[in-house]
């Protein structure tokens, strides 16, 4: 194959496409794991407000000033 004036190999293609692959994979398996933290911190503050406890938080240092 000729690219740019150069003959590149066909299984310096194949090779580079399969490092390009396997970059990608891992930013999409970083990206997921982000994710999911995520989700899961959402969950537990959506729990902690379901159970008023940041009211209740609110209510003991309004108690104090």
């Amino acid at each position: 194959m000729e690219l740019f004036g150069y003959v590149i190999p066909l299984w310096a293609i194949f090779l580079l496409a399969i490092v390009i692959a396997i970059f990608a994979w891992k930013i999409i398996k970083f990206a997921l794991k982000v994710l999911i933290v995520l989700v899961v911190l959402f969950a537990i503050l959506m729990g902690f407000d379901y159970l008023h406890v940041f009211d209740w938080i609110q209510g003991i240092l309004s108690g104090f000033m």
